[in-house]
């Protein structure tokens, strides 16, 4: 006659077992920590960052150690602040020492004048203008959707900085812009951009740092020093 008790135990083990192999298929069905995790950065998720390509505006060393990636929009009041406080600032004493490459990206969403003044900075870059015409709009804010940026407007800039005002013009009312507008915008929504202006550090292509809204230079410059180490 088998000794009964004897069964509460092996009852036990036969539970057990059954617990810690399904705990092991439990854990293995699991994903990797890693796998198909957005970055986070500084409260922004960045899921997919488009590399710097030939649609971009840049200046600066291309084999500079640190990228900074900025999303802004011409009508955007804090991106005029932050061009005048900080963005100026950064070009004079990062990107024309060689440290860092500035990357300009248009994310015109305030109406369509913001459209309309991102399509004639790229207007005035066919005449190889676009910085000084990015430059002049920004000092040239007034409003957002009042005329200010509206194509009379944009006709007379180009011709105080000195382009050819029917090729511009020719450029501007044909709409040559319009796709690579909108593409890049498309493009800031997907990286998480939600308002400007918004920049990217990187280092080695990969997001380290970011810049939200208009941060004073002494901010920027204690993030862009910290990248550059």
């Amino acid at each position: 006659m088998p000794n009964t008790d004897q069964k509460p135990i092996i009852s036990a083990i036969i539970i057990a077992g059954v617990l810690i192999a399904g705990a092991i298929l439990l854990k293995g069905s699991k994903p990797s920590a890693t796998a198909n995790i957005p970055i986070k950065d500084a409260g922004t998720t960045v899921t997919a960052l488009a590399p710097v390509g030939a649609s971009d505006r840049v200046i600066g060393n291309p084999q500079a150690k640190v990228t900074l990636v900025m999303y802004e929009d011409f009508q955007c009041p804090f991106c005029g602040k932050f061009f005048k406080e900080s963005e100026e600032t950064i070009r004079s004493t990062y990107v024309q020492t060689g440290s860092v490459q500035f990357v300009y990206r248009d994310f015109a969403f305030l109406g369509p004048e913001s459209d309309r003044a991102a399509q004639a900075a790229r207007c005035a870059g066919d005449q190889g203008k676009f910085w000084e015409y990015h430059d002049y709009l920004f000092t040239h804010q007034s409003g957002e959707n009042q005329g200010a940026f509206a194509d009379p407007s944009l006709k007379s800039f180009a011709k105080n900085l000195g382009l050819n005002s029917a090729t511009f013009n020719g450029c501007l009312d044909a709409g040559k812009y319009v796709q690579v507008i909108n593409d890049a915008k498309n493009e800031g929504g997907t990286a998480g951009v939600t308002g400007t202006p918004k920049g990217f550090i990187l280092v080695g292509g990969k997001v380290v740092d970011t810049i939200d809204g208009a941060e004073p230079f002494t901010t920027v410059k204690t993030k862009l020093d910290s990248a550059l180490k």
